[in-house]
């Protein structure tokens, strides 16, 4: 049964953003941090959430994430551009990339964006989805600097990051074509979720310390620390070596070796190179058409009557329908494990607590969201 509180997603957003601007973001920052977490979230992303929070803090307190920057143009070649995000917000400086990005593809037909240097840009579909707003396409690649979690194949410990690929697809009234997934077996997130649940992670995913497999997530979260897979084993760390080398080294940022290691569990830092492309700049007048005979040609796949074939990206958009739906009254659930997290890691930072008054008013729209739901149920 889920344990945790439920929130309107509306509410957690204000407090979010009240929480970093008490950190020192401006209320723009905040709120463009704000909106993508929850977004993360409602996508059914708890991973990339809400609780990425105590991260953010403690690698703001350790001097790695720097609020109030911005991504700065360190080369412009007209449809290609590389980008600083300055150790900023990976959730402001990617955004203002993607809109780079965006202006420059419907200008030219295509964009490469490069941006290094970025502080965790969180779910990359997010970016995706924006280009998909805008009716292009975009392909990421994305590498984690410094942060070893995944093992290379054959390989028994961790040498690289996750190493997200994403790619992007716009359907005219339907939601996006999307793919989005770590190179690894999971991501790491999934293994934060899974340690503060008590659940175990499916097998062909870890090995622990010594090389073994498990499917204990702890081998991620304590000492001695193992590794993640790839996924479909070479093809996954052939595809996480070259969103190493796109995403950071063509980036002009750096890869992961030695010299690059990064001190602080909570300095997550990106490089992400995204190729946008416009639709209507190809000979392809039928390739809606085309697409959509192709997603119901695979519908019609027998399948069990509990288990419908989705198209990619269909899964979100029906997390992010239920989790808004009026039952429970458009709220979320919240895993606790934000409070177990608190219990089994007591690190202590140096940040001043929240004003009263919006603690006050948080927890009060909390109570009285309870009580709702328990007079409905």
């Amino acid at each position: 049964m889920p344990t945790g509180h439920r929130f309107l997603a509306t509410d957690l957003h204000q407090f979010v953003v009240s929480l970093f601007t008490h950190l020192g973001s401006t209320p723009g920052e905040a709120t463009l941090v704000a909106d993508h977490l929850i977004a993360a979230n409602l996508a059914g992303h708890d991973s990339h959430g809400v609780g990425m929070i105590p991260s953010y803090v403690k690698s703001h307190a350790g001097g790695f994430l720097q609020l109030n920057r911005h991504a700065t143009v360190t080369k412009d070649a007209g449809a290609v551009v590389t980008l600083d995000g300055n150790a900023g917000f990976g959730q402001v400086v990617a955004h203002e990339a993607m809109q780079l990005g965006i202006e420059k593809a419907k200008q030219h037909g295509m964009a490469a964006i490069a941006l290094r240097n970025a502080h965790h840009v969180g779910r990359i579909g997010y970016w995706a989805e924006q280009c998909a707003a805008a009716g292009l396409i975009s392909i990421h690649f994305v590498s984690v600097i410094g942060d070893p979690m995944v093992a290379p194949f054959r390989g028994k410990d961790s040498r690289f990051g996750t190493n997200p690929l994403c790619v992007v697809f716009p359907r005219a009234g339907h939601p996006p074509l999307l793919l989005d997934y770590a190179t690894s077996a999971i991501a790491f997130g999934k293994t934060r979720v899974a340690w503060h649940k008590g659940e175990a992670v499916a097998p062909g995913c870890l090995i622990d310390a010594e090389g073994r497999p498990t499917t204990d997530p702890a081998v991620m979260q304590t000492s001695p620390l193992g590794a993640l897979l790839t996924f479909a084993q070479h093809k996954g760390y052939a595809l996480a070596t070259l969103c190493e080398v796109l995403g950071g080294a063509l980036s002009g940022g750096q890869t992961t070796h030695q010299e690059s290691l990064q001190t602080s569990v909570d300095a997550i830092f990106n490089c992400m190179t995204t190729v946008i492309l416009r639709p209507d700049a190809f000979d392809a007048p039928d390739s809606q058409a085309q697409t959509e005979a192709f997603i119901a040609w695979c519908k019609q796949s027998p399948h069990d009557a509990d288990a419908p074939v989705l198209a990619p990206g269909e899964w979100e958009a029906a997390n992010r329908e239920a989790r808004l739906a009026q039952d429970p009254a458009g709220c979320r659930q919240l895993a606790g494990y934000l409070r177990r997290r608190a219990r089994r890691r007591p690190e202590r930072i140096a940040l001043r607590p929240l004003p009263p008054s919006c603690l006050a008013a948080f927890y009060s729209r909390r109570a009285s969201d309870v009580g709702a739901l328990r007079h409905r149920h």
